[in-house]
């Protein structure tokens, strides 16, 4: 699986764990619905670090947690 793709999936399942929809997550990170749209859709492919981290405190984590998952932990650049 390629890089985004994990990034987008770890986002839509934080979203669904924590019964967020795209809009709420984009109000909470201060966001605009189609920066977070374009990172879940691919059209986004190295979306930026700070992007990242207004994402992750959203979610009330930290850029490190937000990170800290198996599917990237497991991620080869290869």
């Amino acid at each position: 699986m390629e890089y985004y793709k994990i990034i987008a999936n770890r986002i839509t399942g934080l979203c669904r764990q924590r019964k967020l929809s795209i809009n709420q997550l984009a109000k909470m990170a201060n966001l605009k619905q189609s920066s977070i749209d374009n990172i879940i859709h691919g059209r986004s492919k190295n979306p930026k670090a700070k992007t990242l981290h207004k994402i992750a405190t959203a979610f009330s984590l930290t850029a490190a947690e937000f990170f800290d998952f198996d599917e990237l932990n497991a991620f080869s650049f290869d």
